[in-house]
């Protein structure tokens, strides 16, 4: 373990480096492919799905990224095996097409998803023990839910959906048990970049889906527009958080806070925050895929609850990070959530360019709202 007033250890990170961004674009396939089964049909069934799937997946991001943040990957060893990590995500991201059946057969593709998830697991635990042997009290949760995804592939609908809420709980309330405060280090700096650099990605990956749902479509004026106006909409909800500072905020919230609350703060704000904000960019992403080539169309329910949605769970997502780490107001967020999730309607009645237009309406607002509010405090203090 690492006191605040010990030397740093050159094996800890500073930086963020090439091979973690690497990884992440790995990462984010899962992600790309989680938006396009959500865009395949956009049913209850299929949104649990994705909901069950990302939350296995991002349990074990976050495992990696702690691991990192402990220590650097720079010798030839921990590369090669953070690289067989990475090829487990993969294996993990081209199986979910497949991982769930339909018609009351398993899915064509579970069990392979299930073995890449083991992977994923047992990469990262021996990687783990070599820098900080208080993994064991993790470990057996981690191990046990890749066991249940590979039962989960060999099983149909409904049981299916029961082994693989049972692998999520047990990864999730793994921390409810484990006490991590004294056991584990968390370098702010370098946490802090590495997120925010998942989040980047995330957005790019959302601008990318703007792109294929314009695939096969000539460039007109109204596509062009409505294009431009899906960029808006990804804009403005990264301007929610990097461009109000909110990272920068964090990280000043993270480095001063007592070394043994860390590993809470970075549960709080990096975990379960994150949740509903990538899976914000999830949803959006798809809605605007449906979009973004009929821009004079209206909506079908679907897309339009995955557009608004998807917003709204980014701002919930914004709204609990703030608070979580104490770094500024949330109440014109939490306003701004509430009115786009009550603008779906509205997507089912006029254009699918006008109900994009509408949320990146709603969330400038809520952030000229916010600076408004901000610089009367100023003035008055």
């Amino acid at each position: 373990m690492t006191s605040p007033s010990a030397p740093l250890s050159p094996d800890l990170p500073l930086r963020v480096s090439t091979l973690e961004l690497f990884f992440d674009l790995v990462f984010v396939f899962t992600i790309t492919q989680l938006t396009s089964l959500l865009g395949h049909h956009f049913t209850v069934a299929e949104a649990g799905q994705v909901l069950l799937i990302f939350g296995l997946l991002w349990w074990m991001y976050g495992g990696y990224a702690w691991l990192t943040n402990t220590r650097t990957p720079s010798g030839a060893p921990e590369r090669l095996l953070l690289l067989l990590g990475m090829a487990g995500f993969l294996i993990i991201g081209l199986s979910i097409p497949g991982a769930f059946g339909t018609g009351g057969d398993h899915g064509e593709d579970g069990v392979a998803l299930g073995l890449g998830y083991l992977l994923v697991v047992l990469v990262h635990g021996g990687l783990y023990l070599r820098v900080n042997p208080n993994i064991w009290r993790i470990l057996p949760f981690n191990l046990t839910s890749p066991v249940l995804v590979i039962i989960a592939g060999l099983t149909a609908a409904p049981t299916v959906y029961v082994l693989w809420a049972a692998a999520l709980a047990i990864q999730v309330l793994g921390p409810v048990f484990v006490r991590l405060g004294g056991r584990f280090d968390i370098q702010p700096a370098h946490f802090v970049e590495r997120h925010g650099a998942l989040l980047i990605v995330a957005f790019g990956e959302s601008v990318a889906d703007v792109g294929i749902g314009a695939e096969h479509q000539r460039v007109t004026i109204a596509l062009a527009v409505s294009a431009a106006l899906g960029l808006a909409l990804t804009a403005a909800l990264w301007w929610t958080f990097f461009g109000t500072g909110d990272d920068d905020r964090a990280e000043e919230a993270m480095t001063t806070a007592d070394p043994e609350l860390r590993p809470r703060l970075a549960l709080g704000g990096y975990f379960y925050a994150y949740i509903p904000m990538l899976l914000g960019i999830v949803a959006m992403a798809a809605g605007l895929r449906a979009a973004i080539g009929h821009p004079a169309a209206t909506l079908p329910s679907g897309p339009a609850v995955a557009l608004a949605g998807g917003v709204t769970l980014f701002l919930a997502g914004d709204v609990a990070f703030r608070r979580v780490l104490r770094i500024g107001p949330a109440r014109y967020r939490a306003a701004a959530a509430a009115v786009a999730l009550a603008a779906w309607p509205v997507a089912l009645a006029a254009s699918a360019a006008a109900a994009i237009g509408l949320l990146t309406a709603v969330v400038a607002a809520a952030l000229a709202a916010e600076g408004l509010a901000a610089g009367h405090a100023t003035v008055e203090a």
